[in-house]
């Protein structure tokens, strides 16, 4: 695997903007929440809650602000009960998008997920119609201006900790890992003191769709934007080749 990264369209990043930042708080706050109510407070007997701190310090969230999340989360037993769901879909030209939520209320996410849809001429599908088309990995993003190490050193501490593939691309470098082992290869690089641009669990497309016309990609932008801006919606993944 090598070339130009497809990140910024694997997942949609949201840190364009102050207001898009605030989003990017929002989902992590929500997955602390989550990952506090299934496995407690502390982060050395919580696999889960540690991965959320990790992305949320890779998304610059300031620690008193994770502090808060997970202590509002372990104090308040009447706090909102999240439900992840999953919706499927199809936008302009066949274009896959996947849509991951935790909501409160599932009627309003799903309502605001199928108007997202139809704004931009997609339609939403049933579980498992382009889930296929895509495969579920652990991601490391570590930006090159970040990373002082040797690239081929880099590459050899996270195979050594159970990586399943490194690629060099223009800015970055991306490990992928399987699910499973996402958590300790993440934790043996920060071990080692590499700083991360971004870490997850994400959806990665097996083939990639160009777009023909300017029309269909404003309206493939016009749902993921859409979606960005809903506060249930906490990743997007599309197998759109935005850099066609």
């Amino acid at each position: 695997m090598s070339g130009h990264s497809k990140f910024a369209n694997i997942k949609h990043k949201k840190e364009k903007n102050d207001a898009a930042k605030g989003k990017v708080f929002t989902v992590i706050g929500r997955e602390i929440a989550v990952a506090v109510k299934e496995g407690g407070a502390d982060p050395a007997s919580n696999s889960k809650l540690r991965d959320v701190i990790a992305k949320a310090k890779a998304a610059n969230m300031p620690n008193d602000t994770i502090d808060r999340g997970i202590k509002k989360a372990a104090g308040d037993a009447n706090s909102v009960n999240y439900e992840n769901l999953t919706y499927e879909g199809y936008g302009p030209n066949g274009v896959a998008i996947i849509v991951d939520a935790l909501t409160d209320n599932k009627n309003r996410t799903a309502a605001n997920v199928r108007a997202a849809f139809s704004k931009g001429g997609g339609n939403v599908g049933t579980p498992g119609s382009v889930s296929f088309m895509f495969d579920r990995k652990g991601q490391i993003i570590i930006d090159k201006e970040e990373c002082d190490l040797d690239p081929d050193d880099l590459m050899m501490k996270a195979l050594d900790a159970g990586a399943e593939d490194f690629s060099e691309n223009e800015d970055d470098y991306e490990i992928i890992t399987s699910p499973d082992d996402f958590s300790s290869v993440r934790e043996a690089l920060e071990k080692e003191g590499i700083p991360m641009a971004d870490a997850d669990i994400t959806m990665i497309p097996q083939n990639y769709v160009t777009l023909p016309d300017d029309e269909a990609k404003k309206k493939i932008q016009r749902i993921l934007d859409i979606l960005d801006e809903d506060d249930d919606v906490q990743a997007t993944y599309t197998n759109w080749d935005e850099q066609e």
